[in-house]
C-alpha cells in the first residue's frame, strides 16, 4: 500500500483525536481547541511469527538492583526515589520562567563534576544564552557538552556518536521528527518525539530528561499519553514572582510519589530548603484565631469566618480545593450544628503552597471553627486526618512520619485519627490524642 496522507483533528489541551472538527472536546470539555493535522499512513509493519516470541515465567526472570546516579541535590534525589536510574525517561513540567531549565542545568553541573558524560540539548536557547545562565550558576566541568538542535534524527546520530550517560532535552515542544508532517509543538510531533526519545533511552541505557511546557490548567501541553509513555513525571510549581519552588512527583516507576522537594530561587540559581516545614511556618502569628498547623509537610492553614452582608455569602479558597472547603463547612453545619450558612469564609494555605491532600481536612475544619468562635488554638498543637461526610475522622497514610516531623520542629501535641493512633507506638516528647469525629477534635481544642 502506498503512503498516503489523511486529515485528523487533535485537541490541543488533552490530545483527544477525532476524524472531524468539534466545538467542544469530549475528553477535557474545552471549547475551540481542535486543530487539523496531516497524518501519514504507512504500510503495515510485518507481524512477528508466533515462534519468534518467547514467553517467560516469574522464576525464569532475573532481576538486578537499579544503579542510581546521585545528582548531589538531595531534594531532587529524594523525589526521584534515590537518584537517576539509567535508561529512564523523566518529564519535567512547569510554568514558563519557573526554573525548569535552571534546575536541570544545575543537575548537569553536578553530574559533570562527577565526570559523568552529560549532553544538554536546547531547542529554545542559543549556546551564548546557555553560557550566560551557566556562568551565573557556577563553574562547570569539561565533561558537559552543549548542542542546539531540534531535528531528532540529527540528535539521535549525535547521541550515538558521543555516547553520553545523561541527556537533557529542552524542550520537547521544540523537537520535530521528519516522518511527521505537522509543525513542532503539535500533538503528533510531541507524541512521536517522545516515542523516539523513549527508544533511545531504553535501547542505549541513557537517562533522558525532557522539559515540557504546561497549559493554563497546569498540565503538560500535548496528549495525555505523553505522561503514560515516560517513567517519571515531575511538576515544578510555585509563583514565579515568589522565591520558593516546589518539585512534586506525580508519577514514578522507580520510587514513591509521596515526596516533594522545596527550593528557593536566588541570584545564583536554585538552593535547597533543607527544612521545608520550618520554612513554611516562618512568620506564623501567635495566639491568633483561625490558624492551625496541619501535617502534610507542616503547613499553616488559615481561615477567616465573618458574618456576611450579601444575599449569597462569599467563599474563597487559596491553595486548596474550593469545593472541598464547601463540603467541610456543610459537615460542620450538619454534624456539629454551627450555623455557617450566613457567613463569608476565606481559607488560605500560608506560603502560597497548593495542597489537596485529604490529610489537611481536619486542619481546615479546626481553622474554620477557631475563626468562627474566636478560639486561639495552642501554638504547639498540630493535626491531620481526613474528614468524612458523617463527621468521622479517617486515617491517612504515613502517620509515623508526620508525627516525627512535628516532633522535630518542637510541637508537643498532635491530634490525629484514632485509627492511626492504634497502629502507632508512643512517641516521647509529643502527646498523641486520637479522635473519632470532628466533635471529638473540637472538644480537645476547646479545653
Amino acid at each position: 500500500m502506498a503512503k498516503g496522507k489523511t486529515s485528523v483533528f487533535f485537541c490541543q489541551e488533552c490530545g483527544y483525536e477525532s476524524a472531524k472538527w468539534m466545538g467542544q472536546c469530549p475528553g477535557c470539555h474545552a471549547w475551540n481547541t481542535f486543530v487539523e493535522e496531516k497524518v501519514e499512513k504507512n504500510s503495515p509493519a510485518r507481524k512477528r511469527a508466533a515462534n519468534e516470541v518467547t514467553v517467560s515465567t516469574l522464576s525464569q526472570i532475573e532481576t538486578r538492583e537499579e544503579m542510581r546516579i546521585t545528582t548531589d541535590i538531595e531534594e531532587l534525589d529524594r523525589v526521584l526515589g534515590g537518584g537517576i536510574v539509567k535508561g529512564s525517561l523523566v518529564l519535567v513540567g512547569g510554568d514558563p520562567g519557573i526554573g525548569k531549565s535552571t534546575l536541570l542545568l544545575q543537575v548537569c553541573k553536578n553530574l559533570s563534576r562527577q565526570r559523568k558524560r552529560v549532553l544538554y540539548i536546547s531547542g529554545e536557547e542559543s549556546l551564548q544564552q546557555i553560557k550566560i545562565r551557566a556562568e551565573r550558576i557556577g563553574e562547570f566541568s569539561e565533561s558537559l557538552s552543549l548542542l542546539c538542535e531540534t531535528n531528532l534524527d540529527t540528535i539521535h546520530e549525535i547521541i550515538k556518536k558521543e555516547k553520553p550517560e545523561i541527556v537533557v532535552i529542552d524542550s520537547i515542544q521544540t523537537m520535530y521528527n521528519e516522518t511527521v508532517s505537522s509543525a513542532p509543538g503539535s500533538v503528533s510531533q510531541v507524541r512521536e518525539s517522545t516515542g523516539t526519545l523513549m527508544q533511545i533511552a531504553k535501547g542505549m541505557d541513557i537517562a533522558i530528561f525532557i522539559v515540557g511546557h504546561v497549559t493554563k490548567e497546569g498540565v503538560v501541553a500535548g496528549p495525555r499519553v505523553l505522561e503514560h509513555m515516560v517513567d517519571t513525571v515531575l511538576y515544578f510549581e510555585g509563583d514565579r514572582h515568589a522565591s520558593y519552588r516546589i518539585l512534586r512527583g506525580v508519577k514514578n516507576r522507580f520510587g514513591s510519589t509521596n515526596e516533594i522537594g522545596v527550593f528557593e530561587m536566588r541570584q545564583d540559581g536554585l538552593h535547597e530548603v533543607e527544612n521545608p516545614s520550618e520554612y513554611m511556618l516562618n512568620g506564623r502569628p501567635k495566639d491568633a484565631s483561625g490558624s492551625v498547623v496541619a501535617c502534610s509537610i507542616l503547613i499553616e492553614v488559615q481561615a477567616l469566618v465573618c458574618h456576611s452582608n450579601l444575599g449569597i455569602p462569599r467563599r474563597t479558597a487559596a491553595g486548596t480545593d474550593y469545593n472541598r472547603v464547601n463540603l467541610l463547612m456543610a459537615v460542620l453545619e450538619k454534624r456539629v450544628g454551627l450555623q455557617m450558612s450566613a457567613c463569608d469564609a476565606y481559607v488560605n494555605i500560608a506560603g502560597g503552597i497548593r495542597m489537596n491532600e485529604p490529610a489537611i481536612d481536619l486542619g481546615i475544619v479546626l481553622a474554620l471553627v477557631s475563626s468562627y468562635k474566636e478560639i486561639a488554638i495552642d501554638d504547639k498543637t498540630i493535626c491531620f486526618g481526613e474528614v468524612g461526610l458523617s463527621g468521622e475522622v479517617r486515617a491517612v497514610s504515613m502517620a509515623e512520619q508526620r508525627v516525627a516531623e512535628a516532633k522535630k520542629l518542637g510541637f508537643t501535641r498532635c491530634i490525629l485519627p484514632k485509627v492511626s493512633l492504634q497502629n502507632m507506638q508512643p512517641v516521647e516528647g509529643i502527646r498523641l490524642e486520637g479522635v473519632e469525629s470532628v466533635k471529638d477534635a473540637l472538644r480537645l481544642v476547646s479545653k
